[in-house]
């Protein structure tokens, strides 16, 4: 009895820990969540791997000056459920990005919302979108 009970607080103990590290690599802590940029650019790159996506793309600061910008989202099963696609950017596209920046100044933020260059719109926050009911 008691070996089972020093087993159950052990376990308990090691979800404990465990889901500590993961709730803190998907934190916000290094984003400014009250800031929200919306910048005009030109695609850079497209990364769709596990586990973020990343969108890279130049565009200019305040100062005129032409920055590369690296923002990140979920993985690609999620993404895909937002309707995000491998093939959603081509280097070159012209996009306006809406984010929200690291609180250090560089050029690294937590993408919200992008518009394509066809004007259509993909979100990466908030809850995914229902899916239309299969035709009858």
């Amino acid at each position: 009895m008691r070996t089972t009970r020093t087993g159950m607080i052990a376990a308990a103990f090691v979800t404990l820990v465990a889901s500590t590290s993961v709730w803190a690599h998907h934190g916000t802590a290094s984003f400014d969540t009250s800031k929200d940029l919306t910048l005009k650019g030109t695609v850079t790159e497209w990364i769709w791997a596990n586990p973020h996506c990343f969108l890279k793309f130049d565009a200019m600061d305040d100062t005129g000056t032409v920055r590369n910008w690296a923002v990140e989202v979920s993985n690609p099963t999620d993404m895909t459920k937002r309707g995000w696609q491998r093939t959603s950017f081509k280097v070159g596209d012209a996009v306006t990005v809406n984010l929200q920046p690291v609180k250090n100044g560089a050029p690294i933020g937590r993408l919200r919302t992008v518009t394509l260059p066809d004007g259509s719109s993909l979100t990466a926050m908030g809850p995914a979108p229902v899916a239309a009911p299969p035709p009858q």
